[in-house]
């Protein structure tokens, strides 16, 4: 069981499977969507965690992504567009006993639902958020979103876009956020591990997948998640190893002043030694944001767990005020409240 810092999860009483957690409702998205990879991933941690299946919840907004609470099997809010990280904040501040997991694209968190999704992650509240990015809006068939690569022709850019997309990574820790992990939709078992990770953490967890269109950005993500050149073009970042990648783990990334730089082992004398070792409990961000930003050609993307830093929650903080209130409060009842400060009787 995971145990929070102010409250406690409750646990189930029976052992559950993958199964206890997949739903009767038929999955509607596109054959070879990689949203099917991440819902397996889902199902697979939910039992891992030990906790009762009613005390999951799942919030989404709208777009692909946000039909995800009708195919698992715990409670969930099907909300409307951008406004899933307000309800789940919501949600989880009125019960804190709830382990509150919320869904989104691209578009809804980061378009029309920004605004919600920084101020979630500045009070650092404890919600679970996966972000589906296909880099797209899927669901409206086809138009640019805030992470649609500069210059990609779309239904709404046919000239190309000529927005500067957001690097969700970046965006996430510019809000104070305190955990951030990435992984392509292609690795579950990846996703499996991080999605646990989140689950431990205490405060706003963001995990971004990156994840394929296979009808409106096919391939998106394919320069750094083919099978050929993966090894080369993405770095797991495990706490505790060194910053090691390529298919013989023989490339590293190293801090050069204040850049980072890839180097090779055995080249110009450098060794395992030069290489940086990943601590994700760092409570400075700069580090972390260095690696959230690091982009091919010039660095292999960063996958894994990210950030994973301790602060305090803003959902334990109501918990706080709310029970010293009622030890210190003189008043106790709707009586006592009418009855306070300057009281008048009208003739």
């Amino acid at each position: 069981m995971i145990n929070k810092q102010n409250y406690t999860i409750e646990r189930s009483s029976v052992e559950l499977t993958k199964e206890d957690f997949v739903s009767d409702q038929m999955v509607k998205w596109c054959p070879g969507c990689g949203s099917h990879a991440i819902l397996s991933s889902v199902a697979n941690v939910f039992p891992k965690l030990g906790y009762r299946k009613e005390n999951i919840m799942m919030v989404s907004g709208i777009g692909c992504s946000s039909r995800f609470p009708y195919y698992v099997n715990t409670y969930g809010i099907h909300g409307i567009h951008g406004r899933a990280a307000a309800i789940s904040s919501g949600v989880k501040i009125a019960n804190p006993h709830l382990s509150v997991w919320m869904a989104t694209g691209d578009g809804d968190s980061l378009a029309i639902g920004g605004n919600h999704f920084i101020h979630t992650i500045r009070r650092n509240i404890d919600i679970n958020i996966v972000l589906f990015n296909n880099q797209i809006y899927g669901l409206t068939k086809g138009q640019y979103s805030p992470t649609t690569p500069m210059g990609s022709v779309t239904k709404t850019s046919p000239q190309g876009t000529i927005e500067h997309p957001f690097n969700p990574g970046e965006l996430v820790l510019g809000a104070q956020g305190t955990f951030f992990a990435r992984s392509p939709d292609s690795n579950p078992r990846l996703m499996t591990e991080i999605m646990f990770e989140a689950a431990k953490h205490d405060g706003t967890s963001i995990i971004e997948i990156l994840e394929n269109c296979v009808i409106f950005a096919d391939r998106t993500h394919d320069a750094v998640t083919n099978k050929e050149n993966r090894d080369d073009r993405q770095i797991i970042l495990r706490n505790g190893d060194p910053m090691l990648f390529g298919k013989n783990k023989d490339k590293g990334i190293r801090l050069n002043g204040t850049r980072l730089e890839v180097i090779t082992i055995g080249q110009n004398g450098m060794t395992e030694d030069d290489v940086l070792v990943h601590d994700m409990y760092e409570q400075d961000p700069g580090l972390h944001l260095m690696l959230a930003k690091m982009s091919y050609p010039h660095f292999p993307v960063a996958m894994g767990v990210i950030r994973a830093a301790i602060y305090p929650t803003y959902d334990d903080m109501v918990e706080e005020q709310i029970t010293y209130a009622k030890q210190t409060s003189k008043i106790r009842s709707v009586d006592d409240l009418l009855n306070s400060g300057d009281t008048w009787e009208i003739n």
